[in-house]
């Protein structure tokens, strides 16, 4: 198993991304797009491992404002910007969901990287259908998981939940981890728990990775203040496939539903007992989803493969 380290890339808007890869180069790229707070290493090694195994060369990295990439320190978020945002105040954006597509552009293009399929979670899954969107000759397929179109009247969050996203910075490592720890216990899968061990060592890691609340108030900000892309991914002519659990408290499981419904056949997975999380005795089903759509873009590449032809 081909892994690199990890490196950076400075692009022409001058953010600069940390990433790594998984697999052999020659391979077709998949790029992994993370959501809001989440560093690359949410996409554990052993799940990007499954992804090389079946043929991919995984390309993961930090979104700016988190882990090691560029922190846009002293421009914007504030708290209260994100409380704007939610009752659709104007407030001036440090940046967009497009922003960070283009950052993701702007990585495969260092890595010469034409086409990719491209795989994005929660915020990630909005980059991603923004992507696809708007580069599309650079998306072969699409897999959006536990995300939404943008409209505000599918994919919203559980009430009960905004004391947890709006609550007050931690001030120290300890503070942060057991925020954490609190967090997935309440928007994880209730049929797949995570272990505790298991969410602290990931929470100690991104921690120690770096996270500024100010850069996750600014990612907010993105997501509160995206369109509505439904008639967008309606211009789609790539496959697509959208995964969403049924006991999602973050992201509502209308916002998967009607992100299906947007994109021009695609699939629709809907898996009983998950919530806002991809936890480990989920990865076949997950690795099964992103291979079976991508094998549709090769075989609407080659169709005299009949193989690839029959699966669609």
């Amino acid at each position: 198993m081909q892994r690199s380290e990890e490196q950076f890339v400075t692009l022409p808007s001058g953010i600069e991304l940390c990433y790594d890869t998984f697999g052999d180069p020659d391979d077709p790229a998949l790029l992994l797009i993370m959501g809001l707070a989440g560093p690359l290493n949410w996409w554990a090694p052993e799940f990007c491992e499954q992804f090389a195994d079946r043929g991919f060369y995984v390309v993961r990295f930090d979104n700016r404002d988190v882990g090691r990439s560029t922190k846009l320190r002293g421009q914007g978020g504030h708290r209260r910007d994100v409380v704007r945002g939610f009752v659709r105040r104007q407030v001036k954006l440090p940046y967009t969901l497009s922003d960070m597509a283009g950052d993701a552009v702007g990585l495969l293009d260092h890595l010469g990287i034409e086409k990719a399929n491209v795989t994005g979670v929660s915020m990630g899954g909005m980059i991603a259908q923004t992507l696809a969107i708007e580069h599309r000759d650079r998306v072969g397929s699409l897999v959006s998981i536990m995300s939404t179109t943008g409209r505000r009247s599918v994919g919203w969050q559980d009430p009960r939940l905004f004391p947890v996203l709006l609550g007050p910075a931690e001030r120290t490592r300890e503070q942060a981890i057991e925020r954490s720890v609190k967090t997935w216990k309440t928007i994880g899968s209730p049929a797949y728990p995570t272990s505790p061990e298991e969410t602290r060592e990931r929470a100690a890691e991104t921690y120690d990775r770096g996270i500024r609340p100010s850069g996750v108030v600014r990612q907010m900000q993105a997501v509160l203040a995206q369109p509505d892309r439904s008639q967008a991914l309606a211009t789609l002519d790539i496959p697509a496939a959208v995964i969403h659990g049924l006991n999602d408290k973050l992201v509502h499981v209308s916002g998967g539903r009607a992100t299906a419904r947007a994109i021009p056949g695609a699939e629709l997975v809907l898996i009983p007992g998950m919530g806002h999380d991809m936890p480990r005795r989920l990865w076949p089903v997950l690795v099964d989803a992103v291979a079976r759509t991508a094998r549709r873009a090769q075989g609407a590449a080659n169709p005299s493969n009949s193989s690839s032809a029959s699966r669609r």
